[in-house]
């Protein structure tokens, strides 16, 4: 009987000391702390066994050596310096004059619209292909 006082006892007394059950979310995305998710994201990325077999690395830059990614950035610079020289051409005063400009490699052509704007054609020349845009003044 003292056994199953004490027994009692401890049970009655654990139960006085619990408190309220209160859920708390892991997720930053459903309130939890924002310092769980590199945490969260780091645990998916190491499941996830999945691979796409037609994607390259990162930024689609897969396989390309730091010579070749100048070799991008420096013709991209160069390209760039062009188009400026180019657009100091086509402006007079700050506005864009109809006319055309050739190149080795494209023909950008600028008509006046009835309306005011100017419609910009610019085509390659080895394949054909062009894009128009229009400019409203």
């Amino acid at each position: 009987m003292r056994t199953l006082l004490k027994l009692a006892s401890i049970c009655v007394s654990s139960c006085a000391f619990a408190g309220p059950i209160v859920y708390q979310p892991v997720n930053p995305s459903f309130g939890g702390n924002p310092l769980n998710g590199p945490n969260l994201l780091n645990q998916a990325n190491a499941q996830n066994k999945l691979t796409d077999p037609n994607a390259s690395s990162l930024f689609g830059r897969a396989g390309q050596s730091q010579l070749d990614l100048f070799n991008q950035r420096l013709q991209a610079l160069i390209l760039d310096r062009i188009a400026s020289s180019l657009s100091d051409s086509l402006f007079n005063n700050g506005q864009l004059q109809p006319g055309v400009v050739d190149t080795s490699a494209f023909r950008i052509e600028i008509v006046s619209l009835a309306n005011g704007n100017l419609l910009i054609t610019t085509t390659d020349k080895a394949t054909g292909a062009s894009t128009s845009f229009e400019v409203t003044p």
